[in-house]
C-alpha cells in the first residue's frame, strides 16, 4: 500500500509564500517522475511543476521563477516552494510520483490526496 501525503496548504495574502511537502511511504522499490498539479473550482487539473529522478525540473509558464520543485530521494519526498502567491494560484494542490515496486517492474502512478491553497487579495 503506498501513500502520498501532502502538507503546507493554507490561506495566505498575496505576495506571500507557502512550502508544499509530499512524503510517500509504503513498499517502495524507486519513484521516477514526481510532481505537483492543481485544480481550481470549475477548471482541469493542471500540471505546476514537475522533477525527474535526476533532478530535472518543468514548470507552468504561470508559475516560472516564482515557484521552486526540489525532491529528497532518500526521503521519497518532493517540495513546491511558492513565492509570490497571486489569487490565480489558489486551488487544491496535489501531489503525483511514478512508482515501481521492484527492478525492472512496471511504473504505477499515484496521487495524494490534494492540499487546499488559498490566496487572498
Amino acid at each position: 500500500q503506498v501513500q502520498l501525503v501532502e502538507s503546507g496548504g493554507g490561506l495566505v495574502q498575496a505576495g506571500g509564500s507557502l512550502r508544499l511537502s509530499c512524503a510517500a511511504s509504503g513498499r517502495i522499490f524507486s519513484i521516477n517522475a514526481m510532481g505537483w498539479y492543481r485544480q481550481a473550482p470549475g477548471k482541469q487539473r493542471e500540471l505546476v511543476a514537475a522533477i525527474s529522478s535526476g533532478g530535472s525540473t518543468n514548470y507552468a509558464d504561470s508559475v516560472k521563477g516564482r515557484f521552486t520543485i526540489s525532491r529528497d530521494n532518500a526521503k521519497n519526498t518532493v517540495l513546491l516552494q511558492m513565492n509570490s502567491l497571486k489569487p490565480e494560484d489558489g486551488a487544491v494542490y496535489y501531489c503525483n510520483a511514478e512508482i515501481s515496486f521492484g527492478l525492472g517492474t512496471r511504473w504505477f502512478e499515484y496521487w495524494g490526496q490534494g492540499t487546499q491553497v488559498t490566496v487572498s487579495s
